[in-house]
């Protein structure tokens, strides 16, 4: 029978059933729900199931919006899953209709979803008429096809922008780009917008059919410049801003016209439009020539540079705020709020480009922005005041050199200013604050780091959550600038962070968990005391009892108690048992979940690895405070095993904690991992693969370590890992950290195994000494010197050539132990003495005088 839409006709019962079907599947019920599932798969066996969805998409006027839509979104998942299988008549049929099917569907809820799904799913490629059809329908007298087919291209452009532009479908964009520029000139605003928007989806691609036709482009948004509809304001905006990162080449003779025109747009009536225009800023100032472009560009009259208000506030640059508790006093100043604490807002975004600006002009920002400051910082309007605070804090890494002056009288008004009555001063001065925490710890304490800790400490106890909140945050970042400042002061901190465990909700609990942390980093062991510990863990530990192993918040908590464990050493021992068995049974849930989701993905959900990730590492945290007192929790648990299935897990992050932890129990109780070595070894090698980085690198730590507790019996693991490192460490551009790591290991195996690494001294000797060479004496630099050492005793003529970097290298140590001085000087004067001394003098020529002097110096030679 013809296929042709006028013939094919639905049977009535079968038309019911599919109308039935699309009822039950916006039931909530699972049960239901699931059922549909099989129902639709088995109708997906006949040919013609997909026709009764185009009839009741097209065709059932009578029927309600979702349950049309619903039939084009299972068209639109069946075009996408069985597009390949459909019958040719069936493929046929949704080809003859499109253009009817647009039509309905773009004025149906799912505008666009389906020919979207059909264009990028069925793959432009096999539609070659779809492009064509809907640039046709562009043209049509009907106003509504012609925004939906609007609509259906822009959301075309947007999904595959990619694709447009390669020959897979022969260039369509060579007629697109032109046609949509017509219609800039459209007279209705919604399609100059839909217009502007297609072709803005080229720009960041550089698009040949875009570059063909910049200069009109740029001329047609020119002329849109001033549209008195927002939308396409925004969108002229946003394409200037783009043409900025691609081809500012073609805007340099207009910047001064742009540079205007975005100042005013940066103040539109529109929020949505100033935001756009201000992200202008933060563009400009990572363009490199521009700094030579502008200064006679900016124009430095007051009221341009003056910030403006505007409702939506918010205060820390970290989280979106929020209102007084209930039941608390309530600050009286939350009406001036607006509920809109929108995430990225106008004030933000001109306070993050002052902040890239100052990192631009540095210095040259202050002269026509100080006596504006000052205006605002000592305003007696509160929102103004406010915005000064926040300029202030936004300019403090550009324009820190010549802060300087005047912080001596800026930081005590600051600190005054986190007493303020207004709750949003408070919070700003916080944030301020602590953008010059760096300056503060660099004075004596008395001066300001008391009196600001002092104030900080009472604004954690605020009334005001979003106080609290900026005030954590502010605290943390003092707490890494001020380290073991900080120490006299413990007793006192630790008193408000306790406090303010019984005060805090939710979300500041969060802030809190790691202004701890952050605090037991930056002392170290001196939190290390009974009365200190007596403080802090009891209310840690109730946390830790009340929250379920299923509640994100232990993400938190358990980076919190990792910190906590390794300062505290083995003043965390009465707390281990409890904390170490809970990680392991949240390690063990997460991977047994993995199982099943990987066994039957339609009946399990995957498990969130985060669980897995921040237990693993507070295990380290507990092996690495613990030390040997970890080894009793070990021989209790089946630790190893699951160690082994994580090394395996697909998931980077995964891995990367789990060879963490390995290097950390093998320093803590290697009894417990050398059984395993044979089983982990060849996962160690397979993981040396300097793509994932921080796998790469904590993998070569573990294996550096698990040599060192080997010996000699590394020998037959030596050839699983020893080529990748040596590749590794000859790559160009590795980080500096995967690079030392590397070395480190390579020597620690050639100290336990000379005759097997000693042969590849040429291959990596070079690049071995240059990235030792910068890193200070300790433990770690020891073992691998003493590899070093050992290898060029096995193999001498494997470090001729590369002789002087050696040195250098030797020449790094400050004060390296007796015996390895030895091992130095016996190198040193084994080469003076085998190449003679005139051969000697010649090297030693071609050293840099202070290498010459130190080498000289410490070992004669």
């Amino acid at each position: 029978e013809s296929w042709d839409q006028m013939e094919w006709q639905p049977d009535e019962q079968g038309l019911q059933q599919v109308l039935h079907l699309l009822k039950d599947s916006q039931s909530p019920n699972t049960a239901t729900q699931r059922a549909v599932q099989q129902k639709l798969e088995q109708l997906n066996q006949f040919p013609d199931f997909n026709n009764y969805l185009i009839f009741v998409l097209t065709r059932l006027k009578t029927e309600d919006e979702p349950t049309r839509s619903l039939s084009g979104l299972i068209l639109k998942n069946n075009v996408k899953v069985h597009y390949q299988n459909f019958p040719p008549a069936v493929a046929h049929f949704i080809n003859e209709n499109i253009s009817i099917l647009y039509v309905l569907i773009l004025v149906c809820l799912c505008s666009g979803i389906l020919i979207t799904t059909i264009s990028t799913k069925g793959e432009l490629q096999t539609w070659p008429e779809l492009l064509p059809q809907l640039c046709n329908m562009l043209n049509s007298e009907d106003y509504n096809i012609c925004e939906g087919s609007f609509g259906a291209l822009q959301k075309i452009c947007e999904d595959s922008s990619e694709l447009l532009d390669s020959d897979a479908l022969n260039r369509p964009l060579n007629i697109m780009i032109p046609k949509f520029l017509q219609f800039f000139k459209h007279c209705s605003p919604k399609i100059r917008s839909h217009a502007i928007a297609c072709v803005n989806q080229f720009i960041i691609g550089r698009a040949q059919a875009l570059m063909d036709n910049i200069d009109t482009f740029i001329e047609s948004l020119f002329a849109l410049a001033a549209d008195e509809d927002s939308e396409v304001r925004k969108n002229v905006c946003r394409a200037l801003v783009m043409l900025l990162e691609v081809r500012v080449d073609r805007l340099i003779p207009h910047m001064r016209s742009i540079v205007e025109y975005m100042l005013q747009r940066s103040q539109d009536p529109d929020e949505n439009v100033a935001l756009e225009a201000c992200e202008f800023w933060l563009t400009l100032a990572e363009q490199p020539i521009l700094t030579f472009l502008f200064y006679e560009a900016v124009p430095d009259n007051e009221q341009d540079i003056k910030p403006r208000f505007h409702k939506s506030r918010t205060v820390t640059l970290r989280h979106e705020g929020n209102e007084g508790e209930e039941g608390e006093e309530s600050d009286e100043d939350d009406d001036d709020d607006d509920d809109s604490l929108s995430d990225w807002n106008l004030r933000k975004c001109s306070a993050a480009a002052l902040d890239v600006l100052a990192n631009v002009f540095r210095d040259e920002l202050l002269p026509p922005l100080l006596p504006v400051l000052k205006e605002l910082l000592f305003h007696p309007d509160w929102v103004v005041k406010e915005s000064g605070i926040l300029v202030l804090g936004a300019i403090a890494e550009g324009c820190m050199q010549d802060m300087v002056l005047y912080l001596p009288e800026l930081i005590p008004h600051l600190i005054q200013c986190l007493c303020d009555k207004k709750a949003l001063v408070r919070s700003i001065a916080c944030w301020t604050l602590s953008r010059y925490a760096h300056w503060v710890v660099s004075q004596p304490p008395d001066s300001y780091l008391k009196p600001l800790m002092t104030e900080l400490l009472k604004r954690i106890l605020d009334s005001n959550k979003r106080v609290q909140e900026a005030a954590c945050s502010a605290f943390a970042t003092l707490e890494e600038e001020a380290c073991t400042e900080l120490v006299p002061y413990l007793s006192f901190i630790l008193d408000t962070l306790v406090f303010a465990f019984s005060k805090y909700q939710h979300k500041n609990l969060l802030i809190l968990y790691d202004a701890i942390g952050t605090l037991a980093d930056s002392v170290g062991h001196h939190l290390n005391q009974p009365e200190y510990i007596q403080k802090l863990m009891p209310p840690l530990i109730q946390k830790w009892n009340e929250l379920k192993d299923e509640d994100k918040d232990l993400f938190p908590l358990l980076e919190c108690l990792s910190s906590v464990a390794t300062a505290l050493q083995s003043g965390f021992l009465p707390y281990c048992e409890p904390v170490y068995q809970r990680c392991v049974t949240l390690v063990q849930k997460n991977l047994a979940q993995a199982m099943m989701y990987n066994q039957h993905p339609d009946q399990y959900e995957a498990p969130d690895k985060d669980f897995m990730i921040v237990a693993l590492d507070l295990l380290s945290g507990l092996a690495e405070g613990l030390g040997a007192h970890v080894e009793q929790l070990v021989t209790r648990s089946n630790v190893m095993t699951l160690i082994f299935q994580c090394m395996q897990d697909t998931m980077p992050e995964v891995r990367q904690s789990s060879f963490a932890l390995l290097g950390d129990l093998t320093k803590a109780c290697f009894l417990h991992v050398k059984p395993c070595i044979a089983e982990f070894l060849p996962v160690l090698g397979l993981n040396l693969n300097p793509e994932f980085i921080s796998v790469c690198n904590n993998a070569t730590w573990a294996i550096g370590e698990i040599a060192i507790q080997m010996g000699t019996e590394m020998q037959p693991f030596v050839a699983l890992v020893l080529n990748n490192l040596v590749e590794i460490i000859n790559r160009p551009n590795t980080p500096k950290t995967l690079l030392e790591n590397t070395a480190i290991t390579i020597g620690r195996l050639g100290y336990v195994c000379p005759q097997e690494v000693a042969p590849m001294l040429p291959q990596f000797v070079r690049p071995w000494c240059t990235s030792l060479r910068n890193i200070r004496d300790n433990e770690e630099k020891d073992s691998a010197f003493r590899g070093i050492c050992v290898m060029i005793g096995v193999n001498p003529g494997g470090v001729v050539q590369d002789f002087i970097f050696f040195c250098d290298a030797v020449a790094s140590w400050v004060n390296p132990k007796d015996d390895l001085r030895d091992m130095f000087y016996k190198i040193l004067h084994g080469f003076k003495d085998q190449v003679g001394e005139d051969n000697w003098q010649q090297f030693s020529e071609q050293f840099p005088p202070l290498l010459k002097e130190r080498l000289s110096a410490c070992y004669g030679v």
